[in-house]
Parts: structure tokens; C-alpha cells; sequence
């Protein structure tokens, strides 16, 4: 199994520092599909900005793209996440951006409002052959800004061993199944902790709003912050039980979960599927099972992953787009997994052997037709930050899941949407 890659997705520049800079004025904003591309094979100089492992290794994919339009040429600069989103903002502000770049999924709707990002050509790609919750990620006020290019989720990574003693045969179907199984693993499996979720901090959101989707909640409502809702108050209670009752830590040392996992410390975890990889690589393979989320009125998780954007000041728009869409066809998804083990946005790359034979794949596959990610608005890092912040205090002080939420809700709408 190769290593999974992790996007890490840095805050940066404020919204509002964003959204008063440089870019269309509100007289240009789109309001439906961009022109269309022309016909033909790409031409001319096509400049992409990619991050991490995946930056690194797209000037295979380039190579292979150039092969089949020999008369364009693209140079790929690889930007480290750490202060990707900076410079991608930066040179929005300044009109100085290459033609296409990598843009973190929560990424989308800050970018697109400030006038920086192209419509995407009508007829370029068709949505529905995507995964739907991928795909809503570049949808911002109506109009689609990009495409998703790769994709992953959170299930729940199980020890099989504790879960055999414990007499866990099968993946719980609904929230009080997932609350007996996690209790019996650690009452009857002999682990210390019957599961390990975030505690709240940077990103535990991604683990604690699924809760709160599968539970009939919404971010929103219209125009509104809906974080204070009936639904958000009962998830966010059903999360902070397994602190109170004693199943899942509310501080692990660094460096502990994966080790205490497998032997048997640990019963469960929820994470991504680049965790697939660290555990093999810690010879646990064959070890672990992976559930899927439990369902409430629905088994809904979190969807992330990057999606590929054109820059409105793109000097090869046309050249960019075809790229894009080039990037996106089944075949090309597939050879991508295999060089990097991203997870293929295009849901028929699921259909080749190289994913589907394998049982753990397919489950995330499974996993990604009920995802969701957050909804597209420019203040969404701030929003997240201060939904973090209030689980952890949710789960780490005496406060209540209504304070909790009321506390989030007055937050987020203090921070506003930056529409």
C-alpha cells in the first residue's frame, strides 16, 4: 500500500483582507457556467501550481497530458500546504497567478468570492459523474469555480482482535449500536479507551459535524447560522458521551494513537484513508476493519480532498481548462491513484481493479456516496476555528452541549458569511 497523503489545510490571510483586494469588480461576478473552452487539442504555456506529495509527482501527469497535446507545454511549481493558501490569495490580490492551481475543498468559496477564480465552461465535464458531495465543494452561490480532483472521507478504523473479544461481529448500523459496540470493546475487548476521537483543537470538526449531518443539522439555514439548532445540540451531546462516559480520552500523547491501536489499547478511531498506509507501514496490516459512520437519519460523513481551479487572470485559459479536463476522465483518475494513492472524484475510476478488488477501497468507496463537505462560504476557516474551539471545551470542561452550541452559534454569526 502506498503512503496516503494528508492535505494540510493552513488558515492564512483573513477573509475579509481577501475579499477587499484585488479581482473582478462586482459588475463581472458570474452567475452561471464560463464560456466554453474551444475545440482541439491544448497549445501554448500552461503554468500549475500543485501542492505536497501530489505536487511533486503531477509533472508525471503532465508529461503523459503533453504527449497527447504536443503543442502545449506545461511547467508545474510545486507549493509546500503550509502557506499555500497565502500565496494563492496573494497573487489573486495582485493579478499575478499562473494558469491553474490545487485549491483545498474548504478553500473554494473564500477564493471564488473574491473575483479570482474562472466559472467553470459550460459543457467541460458533467457534474453527475462525480461524487455528488465533491462536486458541491466548488459550487459557490450557484455557479461551479473548478473540479474536484481528488477526494477522501472518514470511517472508523476498528481493531479486529479487541473487537472479537468483545463479541462485535458486525459494523453498527445506528448510534446506539455504535455507542454498545465501542462500550463493549472496552468493557469486554480489554482496551483502555474504546475509541479515540478528537477532543476538539484544529480540524475535529471533520470528525464532529458528520454527527451533527447525520442527525438532520445543517451549517446552515438560507443565509442563516444554524449551529444552535435542536439537531446540532443533540449531536454534539451524543459526541461529548463518549468523553463523559468515560470511552475515548480527552488528551493522548502524540505519537500514541497508531501503536496503541494495534495492540489493543485503542478499540477504534475515525479517520481518513491515508491511515490505511501508516498502519501498514506498522505492520498491521489485515489487523484493522473499517466501519462506516452510523446512521441516525442518515450515515453521512465528511468529504475532502483538493479540487483543480483556473485563475480568472489565467494567460491560458483555454490551455488550463483543458488540462482539467484531461485530469478528469476515468482512466487518467486511475493511473493517478496508482502513482500517488489519491482517491479517485470521478466515480466510474472506482470501477477499475486497482480499486475495486481491493475490499478496504471499496469500503471508502461505499463511504463517499454519503459525504458532505461544508457549505462554500469565504469565512469558512474562521467559522471551522471556532467550532473546534467550543468542542474542546465542550469535551474538556463542564459546559453544556446547548452552550456549546448557542456559544458557536453566536460566534459564527459574529464572523459572518463574507458574502
Amino acid at each position: 500500500m502506498r503512503e496516503w497523503i494528508r492535505p494540510t489545510i493552513a488558515c492564512g490571510l483573513a477573509a475579509s483582507l481577501l475579499l477587499a483586494g484585488c479581482g473582478r469588480g462586482e459588475d463581472d461576478s458570474a452567475d452561471g457556467p464560463g464560456k466554453p473552452i474551444s475545440e482541439g487539442k491544448a497549445t501554448g504555456d500552461i503554468t500549475i501550481w500543485a501542492m505536497g506529495a501530489e505536487g511533486e509527482k503531477l509533472s508525471e501527469l503532465a508529461d503523459d497530458f503533453m504527449s497527447e497535446n504536443p503543442d502545449a507545454k506545461v511547467t508545474v511549481t510545486p507549493i509546500p500546504w503550509d502557506g499555500a493558501h497565502d500565496k494563492i490569495a496573494n497573487a489573486i490580490a495582485a493579478g499575478e497567478t499562473p494558469d491553474l492551481t490545487v485549491v483545498g475543498t474548504t478553500w473554494m468559496g473564500e477564493f471564488a468570492r473574491t473575483g479570482g477564480l474562472d466559472p467553470t465552461p459550460e459543457g467541460l465535464v458533467a457534474p453527475d459523474h462525480f461524487f455528488d458531495g465533491a462536486w458541491d465543494t466548488t459550487v459557490v452561490d450557484g455557479t461551479s469555480y473548478g473540479v474536484p480532483w481528488y477526494v477522501e472521507t472518514r470511517m472508523i478504523y476498528v481493531n479486529k482482535d479487541v473487537a472479537a473479544k468483545a463479541g462485535v461481529s458486525s459494523s453498527p448500523k445506528t448510534w446506539d449500536d455504535l455507542k454498545s459496540g465501542i462500550t463493549a470493546m472496552q468493557d469486554k475487548g480489554d482496551a483502555e479507551w474504546g475509541i479515540s476521537l478528537q477532543p476538539g483543537g484544529t480540524g475535529s470538526w471533520q470528525t464532529a459535524l458528520p454527527f451533527v449531518w447525520q442527525n438532520g443539522g445543517e451549517v446552515m439555514d438560507g443565509d442563516n447560522f444554524a449551529f444552535n439548532s435542536p439537531q446540532t445540540i443533540e449531536a454534539l451531546d451524543y459526541y461529548n458521551s463518549y468523553f463523559t462516559d468515560g470511552l475515548s480520552p480527552t488528551d493522548l500523547p502524540d505519537g500514541s494513537l497508531e501503536p496503541d491501536f494495534i495492540k489493543g489499547e485503542i478499540g477504534a478511531f475515525v479517520s481518513g484513508p491515508w491511515h490505511m498506509g501508516i498502519l501498514d507501514d506498522q505492520g498491521a496490516t489485515g489487523e484493522y476493519a473499517l466501519w462506516p459512520m452510523p446512521s441516525k437519519e442518515s450515515r453521512t460523513s465528511f468529504i475532502g480532498g483538493s479540487d483543480l481551479a483556473v485563475f480568472k487572470d489565467a494567460k491560458n485559459r483555454d490551455g488550463a481548462w483543458k488540462f482539467i479536463q484531461y485530469a478528469s476522465q476515468p482512466d487518467v483518475q486511475v493511473e493517478w491513484y496508482k502513482t500517488v494513492a489519491a482517491l479517485p472524484s470521478v466515480t466510474a475510476a472506482w470501477d477499475d481493479k486497482a480499486l475495486a478488488s481491493d475490499p478496504q477501497l471499496a469500503a471508502f468507496g461505499e463511504q463517499l456516496d454519503d459525504a458532505k463537505a461544508p457549505p462554500t462560504i469565504a469565512t469558512w476557516e474562521q467559522v471551522a476555528a471556532a467550532f473546534d474551539g467550543q468542542v474542546e471545551k465542550l469535551t474538556k470542561t463542564d459546559i453544556t452541549a446547548k452552550e456549546a452550541a448557542d456559544a458557536i452559534q453566536e460566534e459564527a454569526t459574529s464572523i459572518g458569511t463574507g458574502g
